[in-house]
């Protein structure tokens, strides 16, 4: 098959996962890797992982196929950064949804769902791990159900979707006099290179940085 891989965000660190998924598909498949929606050659399938460009009508029907990987449960959570919302909320374990993509946001029929446990110790890299781990997963699953003439199943109707809105920086602030156990919740998720958590204090702002330097769990 022709496949696309579109991630516009090299800073991304899904961009390991992907190049690995590509060097792993090249020898039974033709797999490009694209920054841009007006490099895409067209072809089979488009896969869109961490895509910030709306890809309309007439660029997806190059492709037979093209599919999202979203991290919900969908049609719960449709929007943007839905395991860290879903995760600040007290999720201890997130689902992702391989949907077709269409000009409604995150409301494509379900290809297939994974859902992984997320332990209360992991912080923002091991989660990246076990989220980005588990999409490749999906688009294995996406190429053997196509190449065996499987179909998608429409979102149910009778499930009111949810949607979460985009982060912003606002939503990294920690406040600095409530006690580390009640902030780790938020500090974990935050990536400390792209959006890391903060704090203003004495007149500054501080950033942190969190890493783990033990595997034992003291809970």
């Amino acid at each position: 098959m022709q496949i696309t891989l579109l991630c516009t965000n090299p800073e991304h660190p899904v961009n390991a996962w992907l190049a690995r998924w590509q060097a792993q598909h090249q020898q039974d498949h033709d797999v490009t890797f694209c920054r841009d929606k007006g490099e895409l050659p067209g072809g089979d399938v488009l896969f869109l992982v961490s895509c910030s460009q709306i890809i309309d009508a007439a660029t997806r029907a190059r492709y037979r196929h093209t599919l999202v990987l979203h991290a919900s449960d969908l049609p719960h959570g449709r929007g943007w950064s839905p395991h860290i919302w879903a995760l600040l909320e007290g999720a201890e374990a997130i689902t992702v949804s391989l949907l077709d993509a269409e000009d409604g946001v995150d409301t494509g029929a379900i290809w297939a769902k994974r859902t992984f446990p997320v332990p209360a110790h992991a912080l923002h890299d091991e989660i990246h791990g076990l989220l980005f781990d588990t999409e490749l997963e999906l688009m294995d699953e996406a190429l053997t159900m196509i190449s065996a003439g499987g179909e998608p199943a429409p979102q149910p109707l009778h499930i009111t979707p949810t949607y979460y809105r985009k982060r912003t920086p606002a939503d990294s602030e920690v406040d600095p006099s409530r006690p580390l156990r009640d902030l780790f919740p938020t500090i974990r998720v935050m990536d400390s290179q792209r959006y890391p958590a903060f704090f203003r204090l004495h007149g500054h702002t501080y950033t942190i940085v969190l890493k783990k330097v033990t595997e034992h769990d003291d809970d």
